[in-house]
């Protein structure tokens, strides 16, 4: 059975009082749906470019924006990596909402059929490694890290499996889903892939706990402003059999959790600039309801909607305007409005 070792040091724990404190502060705020679809996207774009961008991907913050925007057709393998990413997020937070997501290995091999999907050879997308790899330095190009074999891996994955669902009400969660995801690093369970499925299942692990990986937060960023850090943090150099025995997760928990904090501190100041907003008032959300149905309105729409008068109207969708929560298409007698995100 895996048995990590670590420490719980003074400054990891200071680091989990901090998460709580702000994991509460974040869950107490409401905001109106549109701001939270909103933040979702961005959560979502900011997650695909990081995760990806942290393997080497060429492809921008702007770049990738655009892309999951257009959703053009035919996709170079650079954009097909991000788009298979994003696509695994929406898909996971539809499991999650719906209640119907287990950690188990089935689950570990769906995600990385999702973030391979046509990026690999047939027989090496959403099944286990059959063959030997090794790690290479990223700065070195060198041999850094060999993996276990691959006949130890079934076993390796299902102990740390096992593990979770064992600690499951034991281990603080945030120092559960830390180990979780070094070890699967470490096991190297898949011929690529490995590290974006890690980070998504580790979004699984603390989407459990009720931190909203999905919709509004995304630890990805965090590790790509310093990926050689990261790499340093979560992986080893030598063989693994070599080191297993003697693997101290202590370092890579403090950095992991100096990571949701840093994380749900730009969350919960993004959180601070909308709700500092102005309300807005129950014809504002009239117009709003109604793009969230129809995609567009009129001011004759809204007229039949509302007893506002015709000068007023037009102050209405100008304070929306303002507030970037629409955008105004066309001019003159054909000018209609639809929702920001669309």
């Amino acid at each position: 059975m895996f048995d990590p070792k670590y420490t719980i040091t003074l400054k990891l724990l200071k680091n989990l009082t901090i998460i709580a404190e702000l994991k509460s502060k974040l869950n107490n705020r409401k905001l109106p749906r549109i701001v939270t679809m909103d933040m979702w996207r961005s959560a979502q774009e900011l997650s695909s470019h990081a995760s990806t961008s942290i393997e080497g991907n060429p492809l921008g913050l702007t770049d990738v924006k655009e892309l999951l925007k257009s959703q053009p057709s035919r996709l170079r393998d650079s954009e097909r990596e991000v788009t298979d990413y994003n696509q695994a997020l929406i898909w996971l937070d539809e499991k999650i909402i719906g209640g119907k997501l287990k950690l188990d290995l089935s689950l570990i091999l769906k995600i990385h059929k999702q973030v391979t999907d046509q990026l690999l050879p047939k027989y090496d997308v959403g099944v286990l490694r059959k063959r030997q790899v090794v790690v290479n330095d990223p700065k070195t190009r060198q041999m850094a890290f060999i993996p276990p074999d691959f006949d130890d891996v079934p076993i390796l994955m299902q102990d740390l499996i096992a593990f979770a669902e064992k600690s499951r009400n034991e281990l603080d969660p945030f120092i559960l889903s830390g180990i979780f995801h070094k070890q699967m690093v470490l096991i190297h369970p898949f011929m690529d892939g490995n590290g974006r499925s890690t980070r998504l299942v580790t979004k699984v692990l603390l989407a459990d706990i009720g931190l909203n990986t999905f919709n509004l937060f995304s630890f990805e960023n965090y590790y790509n402003q310093n990926v050689a850090k990261y790499f340093s943090k979560v992986g080893e150099y030598g063989n693994y059999y070599e080191l297993s025995s003697k693997i101290e997760f202590t370092n890579w928990l403090e950095y992991f959790t100096d990571g949701i904090i840093d994380e749900l501190s730009r969350v919960g100041k993004l959180m601070k600039m909308v709700t500092d907003k102005p309300l807005l008032e129950k014809h504002h959300q009239v117009i709003l309801d109604y793009l969230s149905i129809h995609h567009k309105i009129i001011d004759r729409d809204y007229s039949r909607l509302t007893d506002r008068a015709d000068s007023t109207r037009i102050t209405d969708f100008k304070y929306l305007l303002e507030l970037g929560l629409i955008i105004r298409r066309s001019a003159g007698p054909t000018t209609y409005y639809v929702l920001s995100e669309e």
